[in-house]
């Protein structure tokens, strides 16, 4: 996914970048308002991460002249305005969630993840495959597919991609084994199983030699 992060703290946009990142997300970096505003008037995007207290144009400006443009992408406010009246406005104003800094890592990633489900609409068919970003559940002609959690949050990742490539390394830290020394393994086993699951769906989770993973209709070109 592409991802806009706008946040002039040095150290907090490094950790999210790392964190975005490692997602398998494309990341433009905003240090200023101005800078966001020009981004997101001329390029797209899945998600926008934008702090409230950028210089030379605050986030809420930013907020009120993407909405103005009738641009819908999910917006995640992270600030220091902890009031609620601060909360308020930034939803009233077209945010979709909202952030108080400070904030665990984990809860931001979780805060990311749940609004680029929510940006792909209700489901996602893909054969005979079906995924619901409601429920996080797929089936296959209507029969549930079962399947482990960490299979789960890799299906998951290569479904939000749907038709580009995703990294090893992206897969590895979405199911929190980036440090593992056995990250290949724990990547391919899932893949490997899923493939299994996924045959009678008319749906293959093709290998890119050297590069990463992409999931397909079965007679779909690469």
């Amino acid at each position: 996914m592409r991802i806009l992060l706008a946040e002039d703290d040095v150290s907090l946009r490094r950790g999210l970048h790392q964190v975005l990142k490692a997602a398998g997300h494309q990341i433009s970096i905003a240090e200023d308002g101005s800078h966001a505003d020009t981004l997101l008037e001329g390029e797209e995007f899945d998600l926008v991460v934008l702090d409230l207290g950028l210089p030379r144009m605050d986030g809420l400006t930013v907020l009120e002249r993407l909405r103005r443009r009738n641009r819908n992408w999910p917006v995640l406010i992270i600030s220091a305005r902890d009031r609620t009246s601060d909360r308020v406005r930034g939803l009233n104003i077209g945010a979709d969630d909202y952030l108080t800094k400070p904030f665990e890592l984990s809860e931001f990633e979780a805060r990311v993840r749940a609004l680029l489900r929510r940006g792909q609409g209700a489901e996602t068919q893909i054969g005979d495959l079906l995924w619901s970003w409601t429920t996080r559940l797929a089936s296959v002609r209507q029969a549930p597919l079962i399947i482990t959690a960490q299979e789960t949050v890799i299906l998951e990742s290569l479904i939000q991609q749907h038709g580009k490539i995703v990294t090893k390394t992206a897969l590895a830290g979405a199911v929190g084994g980036e440090d593992s020394v056995d990250v290949d393994n724990l990547v391919e086993v899932n893949i490997y199983r899923l493939r299994k699951k996924l045959a009678e769906a008319g749906v293959e989770i093709r290998n890119v030699r050297g590069v990463g993973y992409i999931i397909q209709e079965s007679n779909e070109a690469l």
